[in-house]
């Protein structure tokens, strides 16, 4: 039986082997960009290189989403190793779709690149063979939680329930027998490092409609019901709470108008706004939800407007499992030194990870192979060496560490670790957080 050295050796050596192709796959999927739940031609290039590569896929989940699964035939450890297809809209990106503006200005296409260079290190006989266990390589879609309405109407018609694309995932069984998950996030602090540890807030959606009435602006204003006003009034109203949220909490709140009206010579009589209520802890999501909505409620009935107030699950916060941290922090130090592995802050965004964290023991390091700023105009993977190659190799030599030896590291890691939720318990949770409710004034 070879040693576990001689196994992350072999990886290596197939990793190297390919670097170049995985790189241009990575590079193409940067120049075509696709938001949530629209990732047709990323799904696709994904879908052909796990074929040709040997690995038993199943597509068309949660409209783009799919997985290449590798089966060692021996019982043990289902690690998952996850790379997300979709990009955002920021069509200023210097890499923007002139059509659609979607870029990938957060470096979904570097996640796909490592998980596709850890699939291309573990096929190999001389290391598939030492293992136990499966290893499924899912590409989800939309992590992003944008493009609010035109999700809503997906789950509408019944294609989706959640907006997420790993709540997607979880709710159509994915991970029912998935025992540990770990994907790896390009970020752009403190370049050339992997920042391990961490956590980041949760969160909650929601958009809202002002039902006013139509008049004409200049003629008989006073026949209309200005439902602007009543936004506008009802964002008045959350700026005032700001005060009231504590710091230990994490509140981040910010409203944007997505329809302010239909002609300016009308009173405005149909408005659209989107928002997110973000915190550190599910108590602190739910106190400030309550009172975005009471904030919201009062703009209507200062004007005599009706407000449709529609809530869907976000994401929770995450809780990143120390035990398997630890394990990936050896195996990034040998690539980078131990001085360039550093622990990351508390951090106020929100991703689906966090959903998958409470129900197994999951990781989402942090490559910083980037520049600029996260979901900006300047964000840019620059470094694709450390962002696909020696970022894919960091999650390899964890899954040899965890499923050689006849997976006893794996195995300890799945069973301690104590799962704040069921993923029973997880769908509830999250159902119950969707409200639709119109306020009549």
């Amino acid at each position: 039986m070879a040693t576990q050295a001689t196994l992350k050796n072999n990886f290596i050596t197939a990793t190297n082997s390919r670097a170049g192709e995985i790189e241009r796959i990575t590079r193409d999927i940067l120049k075509h960009p696709e938001s949530g739940y629209k990732e047709v031609r990323t799904s696709q290039i994904v879908d052909e290189w796990f074929r040709a590569n040997g690995l038993a896929v199943k597509n068309g989940i949660a409209k783009t989403g799919l997985v290449g699964v590798l089966d060692t035939g021996v019982p043990g450890p289902h690690v998952a190793v996850i790379g997300e297809l979709d990009s955002l809209v920021v069509p200023d990106h210097k890499h923007a779709d002139a059509k659609t503006g979607a870029a990938h200005a957060c470096g979904h296409h570097a996640q796909i690149g490592a998980m596709l260079t850890v699939a291309n290190g573990l096929i190999k006989d001389d290391v598939k063979h030492a293992l136990v266990g499966k290893i499924s390589f899912m590409a989800v879609p939309a992590e992003e939680y944008i493009e609010l309405e035109f999700r809503e109407l997906l789950r509408e018609s019944g294609e989706i329930e959640f907006f997420g694309g790993k709540q997607e995932f979880i709710r159509l069984g994915l991970f029912d027998d998935v025992d540990i998950a770990m994907l790896t996030h390009t970020g752009a602090d403190s370049f050339g490092t992997f920042g391990i540890h961490g956590s980041s807030n949760g969160m909650i959606g929601k958009t809202i409609q002002y039902i006013g009435k139509a008049s004409h602006a200049g003629g008989s204003p006073h026949l209309g019901v200005n439902a602007l006003n009543s936004a506008l009034l009802g964002l008045s109203g959350i700026h005032a709470q700001r005060d009231t949220f504590r710091d230990s909490d994490t509140v981040r709140v910010h409203p944007i108008i997505t329809k302010g009206g239909a002609s300016v010579n009308s009173v405005p009589s149909d408005v659209h706004l989107e928002t997110y209520v973000r915190a550190s802890n599910i108590p602190a999501i739910l106190s400030t939800a309550e009172k975005i909505d009471r904030a919201l409620r009062a703009g209507a009935l200062a004007t005599g407007a009706q407000v449709r107030i529609i809530t869907n699950p976000g994401y929770l916060p995450t809780k990143y499992d120390r035990s398997l941290t630890e394990i990936y922090r050896h195996n990034a130090a040998s690539l980078v030194g131990d001085d360039n592995v550093i622990p990351r802050n508390h951090g106020t965004g929100c991703s689906d990870i966090g959903d998958v964290s409470h129900i197994i023991p999951t990781i989402q390091p942090t490559v910083n192979a980037a520049t600029g700023e996260g979901h900006g105009v300047d964000y840019v993977v620059t470094n694709y060496e450390l962002a696909v190659l020696k970022s894919g190799k960091a999650m390899g030599m964890t899954i040899i560490d965890l499923l050689a030896d006849h997976g006893r590291l794996g195995t300890r890691v799945a069973t301690s670790f104590n799962a704040p939720m069921t993923i029973n318990s997880y769908l509830a949770r999250m159902r119950a957080f969707r409200s639709d409710i119109t306020y009549e004034t």
